[in-house]
């Protein structure tokens, strides 16, 4: 198979679909890939370092979609790439389609077969190829949300940690899956004390279990959310219902109830954020700010340490392109049914109910 490695055009992408090692397996397996030129420069992977790795290097993304009959990406793509794609041709990759009708309609214009990484699905449930950018992220909300605690960046003016005679700052976090838990960790580590919020009764106990002291758990209502956004000085949001839209766990009329400067970091912003007020913002401008209240909802926040982040990604990725690769996609899926799982749009025809529910496109159904 050819296999299209595209430079990611998406606002400060600097990750990138394949690490060497990645181009390397393929290779070793008889098939041809394309790296256009340049794509791995902001993760630290330079051309010389794919075509030693056996890569052709091709001069611009154009070239790699034509010659390639599946792309390995990070990101959705975006408007400028929509007519990049060919009919039949697979895109593997980020696409949270329930976020986007626009992206929707317009990957079933160009009759692509759609793989969504984060649908892909283990037979327990988990996320594979989500799970390591929900930790990144998870990590990350912890070190962004301190930085915008801070006065000059509109905070509240608060060290999370705390020093001695001074209380720490307050966490909540929303959610105890991969990103909740992650966030957990890092602002414990910080000092900070912690409350985290889910509705699944298993997940915090495990929460209860392996956090130290200062990590609370309560179940999730609007009852205790409406209690602790009044005393937090971050909020996390990291819910997520898997390939849908993310609920709205905190109202517009609620901002009216927090501390002026608390911050909001919304890591569901990809999947339509869990605050009402959340809008996709960028690495460029990462946060804005609505009743005192700053909010930081930057779209691909692993997209700002891509190096960690594209190794991370490949080492999940890896296995399920080499299966698609080696027996094209419809025996891939076949044979495998996490990888079945992450089909959401098949040349023209949406097949992931949530995408259907979310846009109430019952007559799309297949």
């Amino acid at each position: 198979m050819r296999v299209g490695v595209p430079k990611e055009i998406k606002n400060n992408e600097s990750r990138v679909g394949m690490t060497p090692a990645g181009v390397f397996e393929l290779v070793k397996n008889n098939h041809t890939v394309y790296v256009q030129s340049g794509a791995g420069d902001g993760s630290g992977f330079l051309n010389a370092d794919y075509q030693q790795a056996g890569a052709i290097v091709l001069d611009t993304i154009g070239q790699v979609y034509a010659m390639s009959d599946m792309i390995v990406k990070v990101k959705e793509p975006i408007k400028e790439e929509y007519n990049l794609i060919q009919k039949g041709q697979v895109v593997f990759t980020y696409f949270h389609f329930a976020s986007s009708e626009m992206l929707t309609e317009a990957m079933i214009d160009r009759k692509g077969v759609c793989i969504a990484y984060e649908t892909v699905e283990d037979e327990d449930g988990t996320l594979p190829l989500l799970t390591p950018m929900s930790e990144v992220a998870g990590r990350m909300a912890i070190q962004q949300g301190a930085k915008y605690l801070e006065k000059p960046e509109k905070g509240r003016g608060v060290l999370l940690g705390g020093v001695p005679g001074v209380a720490p700052g307050r966490v909540l976090v929303l959610g105890a899956g991969v990103v909740g838990i992650q966030a957990a960790k890092m602002a414990a580590g910080l000092g900070a004390h912690v409350t985290i919020l889910d509705v699944n009764m298993k997940r915090l106990r495990y929460v209860n279990d392996v956090m130290p002291s200062h990590v609370v758990t309560e179940f999730s209502n609007e009852f205790n959310i409406r209690k602790h956004i009044k005393d937090h000085d971050l909020i996390i949001g990291g819910v997520l219902l898997r390939g849908a839209k993310a609920p709205n766990l905190i109202t517009k009329d609620m901002l009216k109830d927090m501390r002026p400067g608390t911050v909001i970091v919304d890591v569901a912003v990809d999947q339509g954020g869990c605050v009402e007020t959340t809008r996709p913002t960028t690495h460029e401008n990462p946060i804005f700010i609505i009743d005192d209240v700053v909010h930081y909802c930057v779209a691909n926040m692993p997209g700002a340490v891509p190096y960690t982040s594209t190794v991370a990604l490949t080492n999940v990725t890896l296995p399920y392109v080499l299966k698609l690769a080696n027996l094209g996609w419809e025996e891939a899926c076949r044979q495998d049914f996490s990888l079945q799982k992450g089909l959401n749009i098949v040349e023209g025809k949406v097949i992931y109910r949530e995408i259907i529910e979310a846009f109430n496109w019952q007559a799309l159904t297949v």
